[in-house]
């Protein structure tokens, strides 16, 4: 069995460590210090098409193999973790979810522009007393007049308060046994972002816990079927587990 990349990975690991060690490494430290992620660095990982990089064609991206994003998590998480960690979030918590189980109409609506890195999406699973355990939710949404009415909190966020955050995915209990996942477009009224947490590590990365006070959203931003929530994040999280390894096997090269 052979544990070597194909020649077509090593160059693009080559292309990724170059941009890294040029755009990013002689500044990480100054907006580690600012607890910082600059849009401009979003943008230029945008333009390096490492956000579409598992995404199809028609939406922007390349359609590439899921190790050609491990590659690029490593080597931009061999530089800086924290935005390591942002590339990461913007497809396997942002971009996945929709491309994964939106409707014809969502994935139109919301892609091009997370996949062009011209904006970022946050998915809002975690809550102050729901993280490990996810299934015990406590966030709520009521179907009333045609909208989603959400109540609750969740905490710990990634990219849900930046300048150039579109949407968060939020799950929420719509049954006594039921948790659906929901699209709660950024500036929706009673969507709340908490200021950025003052956090030890990964300062770069974007942070926040979020709040919802009788939030309305249109039925039709129900992402997949109702009650389909928790299927959905448990598969969301099992390609988070991977891409994250590859984060931090960037992390021990930079180590060493």
């Amino acid at each position: 069995m052979m544990f070597e990349l194909s020649g077509e990975h090593e160059t693009f690991r080559k292309v990724v460590r170059d941009f890294a060690e040029r755009e990013l490494a002689p500044y990480v430290a100054e907006w580690d210090r600012e607890h910082r992620l600059p849009v401009e660095v979003v943008h230029a990982m945008g333009e390096l098409g490492l956000f579409g990089l598992v995404a199809p064609e028609q939406y922007g991206g390349s359609d590439a193999d899921f190790t050609s994003l491990c590659v690029a998590i490593e080597e931009i998480g061999r530089v800086d973790q924290s935005i390591g960690a942002t590339l990461e979030a913007a497809v396997g918590l942002g971009i996945n979810p929709i491309l994964g189980y939106g409707t014809a109409e969502q994935k139109e609506r919301w892609l091009p522009d997370l996949v062009a890195g011209r904006a970022l999406a946050g998915f809002g699973l975690t809550e102050p007393e729901a993280g490990s355990d996810a299934g015990a939710t406590r966030t709520r949404a009521e179907l009333v007049d045609g909208d989603w009415v959400i109540n609750g909190a969740k905490a710990f966020i990634t990219n849900s308060g930046t300048p150039i955050t579109s949407l968060v995915t939020v799950t929420a209990r719509t049954g006594t046994d039921e948790i659906s996942s929901i699209i709660v477009p950024a500036g929706t009224p009673g969507f709340g972002v908490e200021p950025g947490y003052d956090k030890l590590g990964w300062r770069i990365s974007d942070t926040h816990g979020l709040t919802f006070d009788d939030c309305r959203v249109p039925e039709e931003n129900l992402l997949g079927g109702r009650g389909d929530g928790y299927r959905q994040f448990l598969t969301v999280l099992d390609d988070g587990r991977i891409a994250i390894a590859a984060l931090a096997v960037g992390l021990a090269q930079g180590c060493l």
